[in-house]
């Protein structure tokens, strides 16, 4: 059971600024709106109503996933859990924020389309090229169901 799980659907209000820890590690931060479209019942339009701009950070090849696939604008969906940091400001003020820090990103296809294309990151990675299929021994018929015949690897399962 999780018991700090967020999820979210709004547009991003600017690029997602990518940036790298001293170490090297990629850190992208975003900010997402959350409206909502509600029926106003005297008048019958529909208005919208601010929920609330949520920063979200990603860690990793999704942050750089992200920041190469997401601009302003973009309606995106995301799940992670809320985070609390502390820091102190230039005037030596203390400050605290409340954060999401996102498991998964992805554009809503509601009013939108995507093309996916699988990375090179570590656990996905891309996909292996398809091995040349065997010719049938002189002795064996050819196979001619289309099922039987084709190669499929894992990656390239079609669900």
């Amino acid at each position: 059971m999780v018991d700090n799980a967020v999820n979210i659907v709004g547009n991003l209000t600017d690029d997602p600024e990518l940036r790298y820890t001293q170490n090297g590690t990629p850190v992208a931060n975003m900010r997402v709106a959350v409206n909502r479209r509600i029926r106003n019942n005297q008048t019958g339009e529909w208005e919208d109503r601010t929920d609330g701009f949520f920063n979200v950070t990603v860690w990793r090849d999704m942050a750089e996933n992200v920041a190469e696939s997401l601009h302003r604008g973009t309606r995106v969906m995301l799940s992670g859990r809320l985070t609390q940091r502390s820091f102190e400001t230039q005037q030596g003020e203390q400050r605290t924020v409340v954060e999401i820090e996102a498991d998964e990103v992805c554009p809503s296809l509601r009013w939108a389309t995507a093309q996916i294309t699988k990375t090179g990151g570590r656990r996905g990675g891309s996909a292996p090229a398809a091995a040349p299929a065997a010719a049938p021994a002189a002795d064996q018929p050819a196979q001619s169901s289309p099922a039987a015949s084709s190669q499929t690897e894992p990656d390239d399962v079609p669900f």
